[in-house]
């Protein structure tokens, strides 16, 4: 989350340089309950025993409205596709929402 969470604030940096303004929040998709969790509740930090600054930075990126955390299924997680070993349905379902064409066969 913190990777994705620098270059969203990258991102609208480079786009207020050059006049644009994003739309706030920008959601922030994740599958990992705990990292959600932790991100979205300050009250789970008190019982969290090695926090690190990565986790305060999306923390504050969330509160001053930068971001907002979404969850999303790990059926529906998109770059499992490219990250895990996974079955014909799973993969044709992943790569269908990712948009891809096959260069070879024309539409």
């Amino acid at each position: 989350m913190i990777n994705a969470t620098c270059e969203i604030t990258w991102l609208s940096y480079l786009l207020k340089d050059i006049g644009l303004s994003p739309s706030k929040p920008i959601s922030l998709y994740c599958d990992n309950q705990s990292a959600f969790h932790i991100a979205s509740n300050p009250i789970y930090h008190e019982r969290t025993k090695h926090i690190e600054i990565d986790c305060h930075v999306v923390c504050e990126k969330i509160y001053s409205g930068l971001i907002t955390t979404m969850k999303v299924s790990s059926a529906n997680q998109i770059a499992d596709l490219l990250t895990k070993s996974l079955g014909k349905d799973q993969f044709m379902h992943l790569k269908s929402k990712m948009g891809l064409s096959n260069l070879h066969i024309p539409s």
